[in-house]
């Protein structure tokens, strides 16, 4: 009885998931994009007769087309995923590219955001950077960190230490305990929210310290959240004293401001303690609810100095959403409250942003690649790289570094999966050590070198995270929390099975097709 009376709950919840989505902010803005699609369609057709003069008019337009694209200071491989459908399909492919494929947000959005970022230097004008202290500690590593101390205007820290979670089960409940201290201020910025045990937990904090008179403010990305959150979901947290804003509210049109995310995860409390990582505020992060088997994610803590950079992040996206100018300096850490707090090597935190032409996320990967001298460990839930990334770690491989990389036994995106799949010959015949987690989706974003650097944060592997999005991490030398990436990957290994030569060898044809031809889109994916 008990067992039919469980197969038909769970029929109920397909029936509900079905209705939700029929429903669903996602279905409505994608009929209205399908009836400008059906528009232009129509137009076409109407122009029917008229059908070689139209072709080829949009073939010269096409091969203007091309030419602007590879003068673009962008990626090769992107420039040749848009040329191929503009030379194929020049009626289709010419509007699509200029709709969605340009990689660079309108310039009146990179003048607003340029103005913000140029409070950087205002916001650490009193911070006082530990770049010299590295410098003699160990030169080569102190120039990774003067890159993203040049490029992404990170100052490193000392005083500050760090705590890794292994998953969103373990860094949840010190999230809360650290939620429930807020004297300050709460700010929480997040790529995905879903309601659920977790979000709903922490929402209740929220609303308890807003009634406090807390400073509480949350910032969602829409489209991370359209089947998860309703429209115009800030106005409830509104209503319940929580300032609130979502990131380029989709709208149902056809333009390109949608390729341009805000992925970042940020939690800062009273600008003493910071958490980021790849954990999104939603339950299958936390493994009560499952979604591709065991969900293996991790996080980490900064607690000290450091943390005021997580504050400067947010402040400066929310001064882009909403107009607005805050004084940086008013949420600084409280020095009372973090003096205990221990010199745990050093960190640096940082983002990157698609409003300029620096690629912060790829170098400082390419970074650690280059430099390292014995051993590269990554773990990252898509693996869809370019030319540059493929050959550091091939060469680093051919060099002698020990470079194993882990990915998902079970995806979450068929076709990105694909793509992931298409690298492995290329990297195992390297020398390249490929492991897929057996139990389920692992969506973390680590990469540790020499157990002596190590980046955690929101930065996948892949076009989206080093092109097009809103990226944040914390790169650490020598900290508490890099020993404990590095143990914890060797824990990972125990549940995964490597890819071996001989299954990359095994793949018949029909697949080697479907992945080179997914492959040469990949950076659209």
């Amino acid at each position: 009885m008990e067992k039919g009376r469980l197969g038909f709950r769970g029929r109920g919840d397909h029936v509900k998931r079905f209705l939700q989505l029929l429903f669903s902010r996602l279905t409505f803005v994608a009929f209205f994009m399908a009836l400008q699609i059906g528009a232009i369609v129509a137009m076409l057709t109407y122009f029917r007769s008229r059908y070689a003069d139209f072709y080829t008019l949009f073939t010269i337009i096409g091969a203007i087309a091309v030419i602007y694209i590879l003068n673009q200071e962008e990626n090769p491989a992107y420039k040749i995923a848009w040329i191929i459908p503009i030379l194929v399909l020049p009626i289709f492919g010419i509007p699509l590219y200029f709709l969605f494929g340009k990689s660079r947000l309108p310039k009146s959005l990179r003048m607003r955001m340029s103005h913000i970022q140029s409070k950087y230097d205002v916001a650490y004008e009193n911070v006082d950077s530990c770049l010299e202290a590295l410098k003699e500690i160990d030169p080569a590593a102190a120039r990774q960190a003067e890159y993203l101390e040049s490029a992404a205007l990170a100052p490193i820290f000392q005083h500050s230490e760090t705590e890794y979670f292994p998953l969103g089960d373990d860094m949840f409940p010190r999230m809360l305990a650290e939620l429930r201290k807020a004297e300050r201020f709460i700010f929480l910025e997040y790529f995905i929210i879903a309601p659920g045990e977790m979000w709903d937990t922490i929402l209740a904090i929220l609303e308890e310290k807003a009634a406090a008179g807390v400073d509480v403010r949350v910032i969602y990305d829409d489209i991370g959240s359209i089947l998860t959150l309703p429209k115009n979901y800030y106005r409830q947290l509104e209503a319940k004293g929580i300032q609130s804003h979502a990131f380029h509210r989709f709208q149902p049109a056809l333009n390109g401001n949608f390729n341009n995310r805000d992925h970042r995860k940020i939690c800062v409390v009273d600008g003493n303690v910071a958490f980021t990582g790849g954990i999104n505020l939603a339950d299958e992060y936390i493994n009560v609810k499952e979604r591709f088997g065991h969900w293996l994610d991790c996080g980490v803590m900064v607690r000290g100095d450091a943390a005021y950079s997580f504050t400067v992040m947010f402040l400066s996206m929310w001064d882009y959403i909403c107009r607005t100018d805050d004084d940086f300096s008013r949420y600084l850490p409280d020095a009372g409250a973090i003096a205990d707090a221990k010199d745990d090597g050093f960190v640096q935190p940082y983002s990157d942003t698609p409003t300029d032409d620096e690629t912060v996320g790829e170098i400082a990967y390419l970074n650690m690649i280059n430099r390292a001298e014995h051993s590269i460990y990554i773990c990252t839930p898509y693996f869809v790289i370019d030319n540059e990334i493929m050959t550091a770690l091939t060469t680093a491989a051919k060099c002698g570094v020990d470079v194993r990389i882990i990915t998902p036994g079970i995806p979450d995106k068929w076709y990105v999966y694909a793509v992931t799949r298409s690298y492995y010959e290329s990297l195992v015949n390297a020398g390249v050590r490929i492991y897929e987690y057996t139990p389920g989706f692992i969506h973390s974003k680590t990469c540790v070198c020499d157990n002596k650097v190590a980046i955690c944060g929101t930065i996948n592997f892949d076009y989206r995270s080093m092109y097009l999005h809103h990226e944040c991490a914390a790169w650490m030398y020598k900290s508490k929390a890099v020993h404990q990436m590095y143990d914890h990957f060797f824990e990972i290994l125990e549940k995964c099975t490597e890819v071996t030569p001989e299954m990359c060898a095994r793949r018949g044809w029909p697949l080697r097709f479907l992945q080179s031809l997914l492959r040469v889109f990949a950076p659209m994916m």
